[in-house]
């Protein structure tokens, strides 16, 4: 779509890179576990831009050409025991950099869109600054309660596999992860996902170590029900339910606990977000904006 990249210094040494398009209600996409901003491909951004929204989609630390982190990402064993490097960042450290990022942006407050580890910042943005979030879209993502929202065994195997020294390797790795976690009611887009996977390595070659210190972020955040419960944002559940990362019992987790969140299904939607499924993820996110707008209009000033 053409916007340009900018850097945002968000506090504690943390730079973000974004870009923001459109003009309207203000909106933060916020992406999920290794992925950088485009994983909220262009399309999708521009169904939400003609619906009046101003649009940022931004990478995460520790991917794309954000800050990473100087350190070793723990391995299995290491993840399996909870032993975390003492700089370890966490779920809350990531919601902080969400938070100077709207500084930055000069929003009082936002919608916010995550999906899956994007899910569970936006999660972890509302509970703790619930002024700044008008609405909460949490797509396939969990509240880190045990035995629900995990990914299948099958999953587990293939995430930790060795990683990708070439960008070949990498591409090729991508296509093969989609064809088992992406959304097995719909036609996988191999072109779009090598393009994808391509660019990811093209911003940040040999992207393992920043997702293995992420994914030790999620974990070490634990289970957030009793904080998830605490969100007062208007909250839409989106989820597939033909998901191998996050169990669709992920998302109904998340809905029972924020009061009155809202649980919609897409039937044959997995991990991934098919194109075929962009206008109708454009139209509940909008109604949903549009519906969380009306009704802080109605409310009384006190």
């Amino acid at each position: 779509m053409g916007a340009a990249e900018r850097v945002a210094e968000v506090g504690r040494g943390i730079t973000l890179t974004y870009e923001r398009q459109g003009a309207g209600v203000p909106v933060l996409l916020i992406a999920g576990l290794g992925q950088q901003k485009h994983e909220w491909h262009d399309g999708l951004v521009a169904q939400l831009v003609v619906r009046g929204h101003e649009v940022v989609r931004f990478d995460n630390r520790d991917v794309g050409t954000s800050t990473h982190a100087g350190f070793r990402p723990p391995g299995g064993l290491a993840l399996a025991r909870k032993r975390w490097d003492p700089r370890q960042y966490d779920l809350g450290d990531m919601a902080a950099d969400t938070a100077g990022l709207l500084d930055v942006l000069g929003w009082r407050s936002a919608h916010l869109v995550g999906m899956s580890m994007g899910g569970m910042i936006a999660q972890t943005v509302a509970a703790r600054y619930p002024a700044r979030v008008s609405s909460l879209t949490s797509i396939f993502s969990t509240t880190g309660a045990a035995r629900v929202g995990r990914p299948a065994l099958s999953t587990w195997a293939r995430m930790f596999r060795k990683p990708a020294r070439t960008r070949d390797q990498h591409v090729e790795e991508a296509v093969n992860m989609y064809r088992h976690i992406g959304s097995a009611g719909y036609p996988i887009d191999e072109a779009r996902i090598r393009a994808t996977a391509g660019l990811t390595w093209d911003r940040d070659p040999h992207p393992a170590a920043g997702v293995g210190r992420q994914l030790a972020g999620v974990l070490k955040s634990g289970d957030r029900t009793r904080e998830v419960r605490t969100i007062t944002a208007p909250t839409l559940v989106l989820h597939g339910d033909r998901d191998r990362m996050v169990n669709p019992t992920g998302g109904a987790v998340t809905a029972a606990a924020i009061p009155g969140a809202r649980l919609h299904t897409l039937p044959g939607m997995g991990h991934d977000l098919p194109v075929a499924l962009w206008p109708t993820f454009a139209d509940l996110i909008d109604s949903h904006i549009r519906t969380a707008e009306s009704r802080s209009s109605d409310a009384p000033n006190l």
